[in-house]
């Protein structure tokens, strides 16, 4: 839940998960995607977006279970993101020179969020 001395945290941590979401979506305006592979960019984008859409909804749970919920599939998106950024990476339509900074952000999410769950599950 949103508790008073999580508020800077959540705000911090909601503006870089919407940065990386508008990161991805703009990184991939700069590349050309053939037809067959667009709906694996726009699978990364859903994805991408899903982190800060489900991590903003997990600032707002009603109930103590209820955030660990939400924050176990912003974990699974942010997992997921992951995967395509690697895909399209590994098919060439993504390259280190463009990808670098966002995969370094994406890491940290993950680790941030993974902290956030494992911390949730020992309480």
């Amino acid at each position: 839940m949103n508790q008073p001395g999580n508020t800077q945290f959540n705000e911090q941590i909601r503006e870089r998960s919407m940065k990386m979401a508008v990161d991805v979506r703009n990184l991939l305006t700069t590349v050309t995607i053939s037809a067959i592979d667009k709906p694996i960019v726009n699978q990364l984008i859903r994805s991408s977006s899903s982190v800060a859409a489900n991590y903003r909804a997990a600032t707002c749970a009603r109930s103590d279970a209820e955030f660990p919920s939400k924050i176990s599939i912003v974990l699974e998106e942010m997992d997921e993101s992951k995967f395509w950024m690697e895909y399209l990476h590994r098919i060439g339509i993504l390259q280190d020179l463009y990808t670098g900074s966002i995969q370094k952000e994406m890491d940290e999410l993950v680790r941030i969020f993974s902290a956030i769950r494992k911390k949730m599950k020992e309480r």
